[in-house]
């Protein structure tokens, strides 16, 4: 507006140059955040609270209907040992890719990124495994509460471990596409929280079931 110029520039007043593109923000193009989360890791909070939302509301049936009267223990298959100690190396093998990365060690990352994905796998095989020798064993899904709770609850938890296999493998592309650096690791870090989840999950689980 040329009145409020000239006003400005007789009281002795220069308007500050327009900023250049990006200034400011990085030469992003977007703003700064102060908040300390992504939105990738708002989006894996939310799924992980819906989860433990989900298995809240199973394990306190299971515990309400184990006082039921028909109630009728099962044999659960000892090799849910074995698969429990698979998901916990598993766990550990990730968090060593998470550290190799962090300290540019590429290769390593690499391979502890396949090594948890073969593990991730091998429990899964494994949890089939046990299902199988409860079918041999004559236990089905509707033979009584307590097999229908144990294929329920570890079918769902293994539903949600092959999201995170396949979340591993996606990880794993990129760094087979060495689109995986110490600044950019994102992804194996937000992979490696919901795998610990899901391990911790897996645990309680357990305890639940074979141990109570």
């Amino acid at each position: 507006m040329p009145v409020v110029t000239e006003e400005i520039e007789n009281n002795g007043i220069v308007p500050p140059p327009p900023a250049p593109p990006g200034d400011g923000d990085g030469g992003s193009g977007e703003p700064y955040s102060s908040f300390p989360l992504s939105k990738e890791q708002i989006a894996l909070w939310v799924l992980m609270t819906g989860i433990v939302m989900l298995f809240a509301g199973l394990s306190s049936a299971y515990i309400v209907l184990r006082g039921a009267p028909s109630w009728q223990n099962i044999d659960l298959p000892g090799l849910l040992w074995l698969n429990t100690i698979i998901l916990v190396a598993s766990s550990f093998t990730i968090d060593l890719a998470r550290r190799a990365v962090s300290g540019n060690r590429i290769q390593t990352m690499k391979r502890w990124i396949a090594v948890s994905a073969a593990l991730g796998l091998a429990f899964l095989v494994g949890q089939l495994a046990a299902w199988q020798q409860l079918v041999n064993a004559g236990v089905y899904l509707p033979s009584t509460l307590h097999s229908s709770f144990f294929y329920l609850l570890t079918g769902i938890h293994g539903v949600h471990l092959v999201g995170g296999v396949i979340a591993m493998g996606y990880v794993f592309r990129m760094a087979f596409r060495n689109r995986l650096t110490v600044f950019n690791c994102e992804p194996l870090k937000l992979c490696a929280t919901y795998w610990h989840f899901m391990d911790g999950l897996w645990l309680y689980l357990f305890m639940l079931l074979v141990l109570a």
